[in-house]
């Protein structure tokens, strides 16, 4: 810690009734503390100083709430129906807010954007929905046809901080394959005015720091990328990246200040993805970041940090990268810029977590501060740059004792045919590191999804129970370069198996797993790989779980959400593969493989992996003579929702490995 930072950080008081979880407490998880819903997602301060905007999760859906920080009176609340979610929302002036919504049925889901965009002032009122699929007509300038709904959705782009009545948002009318329209919106009355149309379909746009669109990108039903530039309001654009032709993908990621350079993310043909400046006006291009193993894992703006898949990243001036290569570092184009020093101050600061300003005022004065780390799920400070000091602020879940959590260490290792794997490895506390009870956690997903270095409830959970948890990166997964990512194409049951298989042999080898106690486990596609393990590797495994799992490759081609989506067949025949080739890696039909006992879990309004996979699942291991227990909730989604679901699911998960593998059960 720097000599003149002083962090006032004010005592947290933990209930006792929410006692951390920790080996050293054989038969005391209290599975109940994970289950319980964080006190907020995101929190961001007004440009004033004046206010707090959070989103709050309940059960079935995610509210809005601002407050007043002089007393924290709450002076405005958002909230819409179940499995509707408010998923992104700026301060666009230092009295309104612009929400969006996304939809999601079942814990684990990936958020689905609806396209609605709200407003509403800080004190509750003006509430609008300002475009949507939903909105009536307001006229001239809003809608195609008056008093009609207009088939739209909608996405920021640009809060446009000069301009304390309009933002730029991307308009996608509803089509198969829409071409993008940006328009200027007022955030009050939702009245709107072209700027640009899109040269591509599906593309989205970035803004320079005066707000005017200079980039597009997207793709077609092919899937292929394209990415165009124009050099100012009304130009032509200009195509100046083919992925069909370099074989790799490009996306603006913002300007410098001076507008004169444009950062791009740039996709290689071996390797991670790098960071590119694009002189505007000759075309060339330099690589400002490169990591040897990792891609940029989120771009560090000149006001904080944001994730590569960010809204509103328009007008806004990229200074550097965050990296999970193992443990979250930072990276800056230039090492001496005012938030590569201030970056490195905080992070002296709060050593051993990572750190990032989510939200400042326009001043530049007051920030909010967010640290975290594999033992500590999020603590927020407000900082006075200036002074250099920080207050303790809230947590997002303040039950959990960081001190009394898990170490998730980062792991690596070499596949069967010389391959670099990542992972962590999550160990309980208080116990040497040798011959011990593992769960191998394969994540969902699979492509472009990876596990990394932060507070996992699973992970802590069972380590909690006494076990070691080892999340193996098989190919596949995100944040290692397009080779790798692209090397888990049509490789369910194969190469991304065989990774899965490599990594749990390592545990063994390394001394860290007793071999003959040892379980895998998995949710979506984890389930699937978790089952497929367990048939393909009979003496690896003592017992296998499957939570909302895929089983039946060839349904998903006809049954659920991913083929209904634009591009879903694209996507389904090029990375897992035509239907006529996927029932040889189906887990339904290697039951009569499987020699240990299963247990599955599954929700009956599950969009992504429908019931019916895991009911088939259940049928033909039962027919196999296969020891198999099930859960099932017919209200419950991809993930389930409800706590007391959650407990009892939790709950019976870890008696199922506390009857063979040893560990704690609940409490």
């Amino acid at each position: 810690m720097t000599k003149w930072i002083h962090l006032a950080v004010k005592a947290i008081v933990l209930c006792a009734c929410f006692a951390a979880v920790s080996a050293e407490a054989a038969n005391d998880v209290d599975v109940g503390a994970f289950g319980r819903k964080d006190k907020f997602d995101d929190i961001k301060l007004s440009p004033g100083g004046e206010y707090y905007a959070a989103t709050v999760r309940l059960e079935d859906r995610t509210a809005l709430a601002i407050m007043l920080r002089s007393g924290n009176k709450l002076t405005a609340h958002f909230v819409l129906g179940k499995n509707t979610h408010v998923s992104g929302f700026w301060w666009v002036n230092p009295e309104r807010v612009l929400i969006s919504i996304s939809e999601k049925y079942g814990a684990l889901d990936e958020p689905q954007p609806t396209g609605e965009l709200y407003g509403i002032n800080a004190d509750g009122t003006k509430l609008e929905m300002l475009v949507g699929y939903r909105v009536q007509s307001r006229g001239a300038g809003t809608r195609i046809q008056p008093k009609k709904v207009e088939d739209v959705a909608a996405f920021l782009v640009d809060t446009l901080p000069g301009d304390d009545k309009n933002v730029v948002i991307s308009v996608w009318p509803f089509s198969e394959d829409p071409y993008t329209r940006a328009e200027r919106m007022d955030v009050y009355s939702g009245r709107r005015t072209q700027v640009a149309r899109a040269p591509i379909r599906r593309a989205s746009f970035v803004t320079d720091n005066a707000g005017i669109v200079r980039f597009a990108s997207g793709a077609g039903s092919d899937n292929i990328r394209k990415l165009y530039y124009r050099s100012g309001e009304g130009a032509e654009w200009s195509l100046i990246n083919d992925e069909s032709a370099t074989g790799v993908g490009e996306y603006a990621i913002g300007f410098s200040a001076d507008d004169r350079i444009a950062y791009l993310l740039s996709e290689q043909r071996k390797g991670p993805d790098i960071i590119v400046a694009y002189d505007v006006d000759s075309g060339q291009r330099k690589t400002v970041l490169q990591d040897a193993t990792v891609d940029p894992y989120a771009i560090l703006y000149s006001d904080g940090v944001v994730g590569l898949d960010a809204d509103a990243t328009g007008g806004r001036v990229p200074v550097g990268a965050l990296y999970m290569d193992g443990r979250p570092r930072t990276a800056f184009f230039d090492k001496a810029a005012k938030e590569a020093i201030l970056q490195r101050e905080l992070e002296q600061a709060f050593a051993g977590h990572t750190v990032g300003i989510t939200s400042i005022t326009a001043d530049g004065r007051t920030a909010l501060v967010e640290m975290s780390s594999d033992r500590n799920p999020g603590d927020f400070y407000l900082f006075r740059i200036n002074e250099r000091k920080a207050d303790y602020l809230l947590s997002r879940r303040d039950w959990f004792d960081p001190e009394a959590m898990a170490e998730s260490k980062p792991v690596q290792l070499v596949a069967r045919d010389g391959s670099p794997l990542h992972g962590y490895l999550t160990l309980p506390r208080g116990v040497e590191p040798r011959n011990l009870p593992l769960v191998v956690l394969p994540h969902g997903g699979p492509f472009g999804v990876r596990d990394m270095w932060h507070f996992d409830d699973e992970a802590q959970m069972l380590a909690g129970a006494g076990y070691a948890v080892l999340q193996p990166n098989f190919r596949g997964s995100g944040g290692y370069g397009r080779t790798f990512r692209e090397a888990g194409a049509r490789q369910w049951g194969l190469a991304m198996q065989d990774d899965v298989t490599d990594a749990t042999k390592w545990a063994i080898q390394q001394g860290i797993a007793d071999p003959r106690r040892i379980c895998i486990y998995g949710a979506s596609y984890g389930a699937y790989a978790a089952i497929t393990g367990a048939a393909k590797e009979p003496g690896l495994y003592r017992c296998a779980a499957g939570y909302v799992g895929v089983y039946d490759l060839p349904m998903m081609h006809t049954r659920g959400d991913v083929q209904r989506r634009g591009s879903g067949d694209t996507y389904l025949n090029q990375w897992i593969g035509p239907r006529n080739e996927l029932a040889a890696v189906s887990p339904v039909n290697m039951a009569d493989r499987i020699k240990v006992p299963v247990f599955l879990a599954a929700g009956g309004e599950d969009e992504r992996a429908p019931v019916q996979h895991t009911e088939i699942m259940e049928r033909r291991l039962k027919a196999a003579g296969v020891p198999v227990e099930s859960l099932y909730y017919k209200t419950e989604g991809h993930g389930f929702y409800m706590e007391a679901n959650q407990r009892e699911y939790y709950t019976k998960l870890l008696d199922f490995f506390h009857r063979h593998l040893g560990g704690a059960k609940a409490k």
